[in-house]
């Protein structure tokens, strides 16, 4: 009996592995020569892995990092990996709207096209604007970033525009007090408190989105947004050696790789076809549904307007 349980489990957790962490990949063939693509967050993680993809494919590859050293060491390595010299890093905190605004001064003065805008940088913590991080790199950031870059976008197009959440913005919600009144999505630091902020800010990613999809109909730019799945890197970076030793066998198993987890973003970037699709979900690989709140006409044009004023776009 129990040699049978234990085969029965192993079946499972062989399933498991190869349909749910392993996942669809991105099938399409695309090239991309003559064509610039912006990633934010691009010096580690599914950013990195999604820029050395979308390099090999001929792209200019903007890499939008917060840190000049770590970014250039990217670059470095990225160009090395794909064989491309159309690697270039350009600094961007998201965590300060004077900087996103210099980043888009600098960009739009320097590179005469623009045709993919991949938002998928995260953090944890507060911005030198005082807003909450989560809210002010997750979302605020993105949002000043993307709007500052949209006409740009426009004369590339078809262009389009990508937004990096997760299937976290389930468990999110929007407090709208919250925000006009601490310029944040939540208050507290306890590991809880910053669980469901990050949730938060992910909601608010599906919500811009929405709310972009409407406003961007018939320009020929098109955005999605998408959970990559839970993939290592997003939980080893701050943790000590000794638990990365201890979880190494589990993540390995259970979470994607870098590889694994930027196939969604690929695809949204790249799959032919999928124009009519814009302003919905993808989770690997395929279009899903969201649940109500994440399609909220009347929350997403609230966000929208209080972003504008918070980032001083109006």
């Amino acid at each position: 009996g129990f040699v049978f349980i234990l085969l029965v489990a192993l079946r499972v957790a062989y399933i498991y592995r190869h349909i749910v962490v392993k996942g669809k990949r991105c099938t399409s063939k695309a090239k991309l020569h003559g064509k610039t693509v912006i990633v934010t967050g691009s010096n580690t993680g599914i950013g990195k892995t999604t820029a050395i993809d979308l390099a090999r494919r001929g792209a200019r590859v903007i890499l939008a990092c917060r840190c000049k050293q770590r970014g250039e060491a990217a670059m470095e390595e990225i160009r090395r990996e794909s064989g491309s010299s159309q690697v270039v890093f350009m600094q961007l905190d998201l965590g300060s709207l004077k900087s996103i605004r210099s980043f888009a001064e600098s960009f739009l003065k320097s590179e005469p096209r623009l045709d993919i805008l991949i938002n998928n940088a995260g953090r944890t913590g507060q911005t030198e604007d005082g807003f909450g991080l989560m809210f002010g790199v997750n979302h605020l950031g993105h949002f000043l970033l993307t709007n500052l870059l949209l006409d740009r976008l426009k004369e590339c197009a078809p262009s389009r525009i990508i937004n990096v959440s997760s299937m976290a913005h389930n468990f999110g919600k929007i407090d709208f007090d919250c925000l006009n009144s601490h310029k944040a999505l939540g208050l507290g630091t306890s590991f809880i408190r910053l669980l469901q902020i990050y949730c938060d800010s992910k909601l608010c990613n599906a919500l811009f989105n929405h709310e972009l999809a409407k406003r961007l109909r018939g320009t020929q730019v098109t955005c999605y947004t998408l959970h990559p799945g839970q993939f290592i890197s997003e939980l080893g970076r701050n943790t000590g050696l000794f638990l990365q030793i201890v979880l190494k066998p589990i993540t390995t198993f259970f979470f994607k790789n870098t590889v694994q987890g930027c196939q969604t973003t690929l695809h949204c970037a790249l799959q032919e076809g999928i124009e009519p699709l814009s302003g919905r979900y993808f989770s690997n690989c395929t279009v899903r549904d969201l649940f109500a709140k994440a399609r909220d006409d009347a929350a997403a044009k609230k966000l929208w307007e209080i972003s504008e004023r918070l980032c001083g776009l109006v």
